[in-house]
């Protein structure tokens, strides 16, 4: 059984509440595999019943040794724009696991060194050093990045953004989740490196449109200069190196769109999400009231 674990075996999900450990969760539970969540407040956590909840942070790597106590698989997420807690965290997983199920980024490429490619790079030059059994999921960009536009589209419906015309082919996160859950429980994933994306190519514009069709209402998008975007960006996130790196990246997907890829049919056994699925089944979250909102937030930026 290498690089998978058997249902008597426990996997920690780092990331439990979010948008791709959240659905990730259920695929296991149903799976019938003994879950057991990394969370920082266990009393917020508003997991399933039967997810066993281990308090503990990565900003702490101490914390985690409790948590990865008798656990045969791990789905790891890196949630900082730095790597610096990053060793401490590799090697805990190492010391416990036997094989850790990453999500990195679809910009990782094997001909730049781990520092060129970023924290996901690091990330990956870590656990390929630490003797670990490991996947990576290099994903493209979440569909959930687009919650990034709710508050203009709640307010005028109007997107003032730069980069309209940029082309991703963005995936919804429970197809993420869909392939995380099969390469933990099923053998023959050791080593791989999977590129993930959704179904088709759609300009941020045209993702701006289809959430309008969703939700019934008109959207349209606005082009702003990106150094008023930066500024907006800055204030929102805070972090330099990031911004600049998502907007140079964003400039360049007119003319090189990003790719599709079959791997989440491929390994899912069904084909992923459209982006107006997501929609639909975010649509709440771009026409109601952000008091009535249940810690909606946006996606980082995964490529």
């Amino acid at each position: 059984m290498t690089g998978s674990i058997t249902r008597t075996n426990r996997v920690l999900v780092i990331g439990a509440t979010g948008k791709v450990g959240r659905h990730l969760v259920d695929e296991l539970l149903t799976a019938g595999v003994a879950v057991r969540a990394l969370v920082r407040n266990p009393a917020k956590a508003g997991l399933p019943e039967g997810v066993e909840l281990v308090c503990g942070d990565l900003a702490e790597p101490d914390t985690l040794e409790p948590a990865l106590q008798g656990v045969g698989g791990v789905f790891l997420l890196w949630p900082f724009f730095s790597a610096t807690d990053a060793p401490r965290v590799v090697e805990a997983i190492a010391k416990h696991a036997r094989h850790v199920v990453y999500l990195s980024s679809m910009g990782v490429r094997d001909d730049l060194s781990p520092e060129q490619n970023g924290v996901w790079g690091e990330l990956e030059h870590m656990i390929v050093q630490s003797g670990l059994e490991w996947t990576f999921l290099r994903a493209g960009g979440f569909a959930g990045n687009a919650l990034e536009w709710a508050a203009q589209i709640r307010g005028t419906g109007v997107v003032r953004r730069p980069y309209g015309g940029a082309v991703r082919s963005s995936i919804h996160e429970a197809d993420i989740a869909a392939v995380a859950a099969r390469v933990l429980t099923e053998p023959g994933h050791a080593g791989a490196k999977y590129v993930l994306t959704g179904p088709e190519q759609l300009t941020f514009a045209d993702q701006v449109r289809i959430i309008g069709e969703a939700i019934g209402r008109p959207t349209r998008w606005e082009e702003i200069p990106a150094e008023a975007a930066r500024q907006q960006l800055l204030a929102e996130l805070g972090d330099p190196g990031f911004v600049d790196g998502a907007l140079a990246y964003w400039a360049g997907l007119a003319d090189q769109p990003e790719p599709v890829t079959h791997t989440v049919e491929q390994l899912a056994g069904r084909p992923p999400r459209t982006f107006r699925e997501w929609a639909a089944d975010h649509a709440e979250t771009f026409t109601a009231r952000p008091e009535d909102l249940d810690g909606h937030v946006m996606a980082r930026e995964n490529g």
